[in-house]
């Protein structure tokens, strides 16, 4: 009698353990803004001081080849909460597709949706009829200035600050802003963005929750701590990176992010769930650097796309393992629903695919490659002397190549990314075998889904018309547009 009620006994925190394996985790997946691939110190940055998303790194996995699927924050938030890439949303761009002078476009581009349409199914209402609850807490950028609480009428319980503004007017209260209340006078975006999260944390602690932690920073305009920025202001510079006050706002973002997995630990769920963190798209070249990649925010070569990405689950992912595999932002669609037990939507195509065995280290991914379309403009703005970030384009990677299509000339760029990170060398009339598979599986693509191709030509072209140059405090400056 004695041995069966020991061996009970023994076997109850086995149970109890089983019991809490078998519960389905908690999803906490956090979105930079304009963080760049190289603005973190477990990728290599010498200036900027992450120690929290540092450690985070060590504790899961680091994707090497994660890319946003659009180089500007509206698009890529659109496929990443329909899981659909661009042309089935229709949101290519941030505001008007129409940017930059008429007399520079050589073609008229495809014209841009704003906001996501109500018939699609976010990740949101994906996952609550799995017993999700779900919650988001800041920059949502879908819609337009009727929709003041997009992310509450697109499955998310509660909502925090998502609206259809992209851009806060101050990272201090007062905020302007559309519908989060101001805090005491002098509060940090950042830090009251945490605070909210946590609550929501707190408060759906017996799970199993969904939560997007969509941060502003480090987006325009750039503002941080003067405590923070006196830090970084005697820092000697470092591979392009040098600005005091945008390091301040990146520590403050790692500062911010080291609370939430804290607030995972002390309530004793940071072993349930899983934690995400990625960005929209890359880092702003006013303030910092992506080199070695070419490019950066608004621009289709790697530093306008290719973007951090780490991924921590307890008892699932090995820690600080690498992969290199290619990902995108619509394959978290999948993956959470596959992470969840959550059916699929029914008559719903998603273009992304589950990456759960790669966390897992035990199987590779079915497709041959990933896409981008982005049939509009965008100006070159932010002091650059120049007409264009981008002009309409396409753009596939398979395997280690990359073939960028330019849709004005049709002219070809082909990069083997292994050899040539940086995007240096175009090797389209080396490879030109390559070069037109890769156009044809391409253009394929764009059949497959129904892409819509600019090919009408701008009858206000006018190759004669450089820049257009306005009076402003007293000074002639270059005129570029309208900013993104």
């Amino acid at each position: 009698m004695l041995i069966a009620s020991v061996a009970i006994f023994l076997a109850v925190p086995f149970y109890i353990q089983a019991q809490k394996f078998n519960e389905k985790p908690n999803i906490l997946f956090i979105i930079a803004d304009d963080l760049g691939w190289k603005d973190t110190g477990f990728n290599g940055s010498q200036f900027f001081e992450t120690p929290n998303i540092d450690k985070l790194a060590s504790q899961g996995m680091f994707f090497t080849n994660a890319y946003a699927n659009a180089p500007n924050c509206a698009p890529s938030r659109a496929a990443i909460m329909s899981g659909q890439y661009a042309p089935r949303t229709g949101v290519y761009t941030v505001g008007s597709s129409v940017r930059g002078e008429s007399a520079w476009r050589k073609l008229i581009p495809t014209p841009n949706q704003h906001r996501l349409d109500a018939e699609k199914i976010t990740i949101a209402e994906a996952l609550k009829p799995a017993g999700y609850s779900t919650g988001f807490v800041g920059k949502y950028h879908l819609g337009n200035s009727r929709d003041k609480n997009g992310p509450a009428e697109q499955g998310f319980d509660v909502n925090i600050a998502g609206c259809y503004n992209g851009k806060p007017a101050s990272y201090f209260s007062p905020y302007y802003h559309e519908i989060l209340k101001d805090g005491p006078e002098g509060e940090y975006l950042t830090d009251r963005l945490t605070d909210e999260a946590i609550s929501f944390i707190d408060n759906h602690k017996k799970g199993p929750f969904f939560l997007t932690m969509a941060y502003h920073s480090p987006h325009t305009p750039i503002q941080a701590k003067d405590e923070m920025i006196r830090k970084y202001i005697p820092k000697t510079p470092s591979n392009g990176q040098f600005d005091p006050i945008y390091a301040a706002m990146i520590e403050s973002l790692d500062t911010n992010i080291g609370r939430l997995l804290d607030t995972l630990e002390s309530l004793k769920i940071s072993e349930n769930t899983l934690v995400v963190l990625f960005s929209d798209n890359g880092g702003l070249h006013a303030v910092t650097s992506m080199e070695p990649l070419k490019g950066f925010k608004g621009m289709l070569n790697e530093g306008g796309i290719r973007v951090p990405m780490l991924v921590k689950w307890p008892g699932k992912i090995a820690p600080a393992t690498v992969c290199h595999d290619p990902v995108i932002g619509t394959d978290f669609y999948p993956t959470f629903l596959e992470i969840a037990g959550a059916e699929r939507p029914k008559k719903y195509e998603l273009d992304g695919e589950n990456l759960v065995p790669l966390f897992k280290q035990n199987g590779k991914l079915e497709r041959d490659a990933i896409f981008w379309h982005y049939p509009v403009y965008l100006q070159a703005g932010y002091g650059l002397n120049r007409m264009w970030r981008t002009t309409p384009a396409g753009v596939i990677r398979m395997g280690d190549y990359k073939l960028m299509e330019f849709f004005e000339d049709g002219h070809l760029e082909l990069y083997n990314l292994r050899e040539d990170i940086g995007e240096t060398y175009n090797i389209a009339l080396l490879e030109p075998e390559k070069a037109k598979e890769m156009q044809k599986r391409l253009s394929d693509w764009r059949t497959e889904i129904g892409v819509p191709f600019p090919l009408e030509k701008n009858p206000e072209y006018d190759p004669t018309v450089k820049y257009r140059k306005k009076k402003k405090g007293g000074r002639e400056r270059i005129y570029m547009g309208r900013n993104n």
